[in-house]
């Protein structure tokens, strides 16, 4: 197979783990996986813990601007857009992804209004997947949710960009736990492997593209009456 170079890339996940550092979190067992193969391929990786960080809830780039004291979004957006990956790592809890996921999903929301160079929403050009841990059932349907957002305000979503790992449905051992042998778990690995890759490819073809063509989705010249080649049709 021909290599391909990926080193020109910056990849980062974010860990929504309910469990604040220095906590063993599962869930970072498994971005752990990808990001061994991310940094092999040269990629630059940046992580955090999202729980860490004094970050407010609510649907505006700064909060501090809407009543909260504190609002380190603002500064951890700045680390968070300089990469041209996004992987968003979740525990299940009730089915669900964490509540700290889904503060992320909001403060990104906060941010597709604004635009690019070009005109577009700001996360044109950029890819993200999502790592999905627990030992009770959900991972496809956390993945749905985390996807559907992270394409609604303007990410790239490769084949294949989720992954997961759950035991034992009820109270059990977990990924990082020796009695799961979750590391040695063929179908995570794979999958695991394949969406790193495809996040990369992906990222990659969109880097050397400079984003997407600014033809058909730049909103302000939509406001100015531009419309391409769409055309309303004519109702009798």
């Amino acid at each position: 197979m021909s290599h391909v170079d990926f080193s020109g890339l910056k990849a980062m996940y974010v860990n929504c783990t309910l469990k604040k550092s220095p906590a063993t979190s599962h869930t970072q067992g498994l971005m752990d996986l990808s990001m061994r193969i991310m940094r092999k391929e040269g990629v630059e990786v940046d992580q955090l813990r999202l729980i860490d960080h004094e970050v407010a809830s609510g649907v505006y780039p700064d909060m501090r601007e809407h009543g909260w004291e504190r609002d380190e979004w603002p500064t951890l957006f700045k680390r968070l857009f300089a990469a041209d990956i996004l992987i968003v790592g979740t525990p299940i809890w009730l089915g669900e992804k964490s509540s700290v996921a889904q503060k992320l999903i909001e403060r990104l929301y906060a941010m597709s209004g604004e635009q690019n160079e070009k005109g577009q929403y700001l996360f044109y050009g950029k890819a993200a997947g999502c790592i999905i841990t627990g030992n009770e059932d959900g991972v496809k349907h956390c993945a749905m949710g985390i996807l559907y957002a992270l394409q609604h305000v303007g990410y790239s979503i490769p084949p294949q960009a989720d992954c997961g790992w759950i035991g034992e449905i009820g109270p059990g051992p977990s990924y990082l736990d020796e009695e799961a042998n979750g590391k040695e778990n063929d179908f995570t690995n794979r999958n695991t492997t394949f969406m790193t890759y495809n996040l990369m490819h992906l990222a990659n073809i969109l880097k050397k593209l400079g984003g997407y063509p600014a033809y058909g989705n730049v909103r302000q010249a939509w406001d100015q009456g531009h419309r391409w080649n769409f055309e309303n049709p004519e109702y009798r």
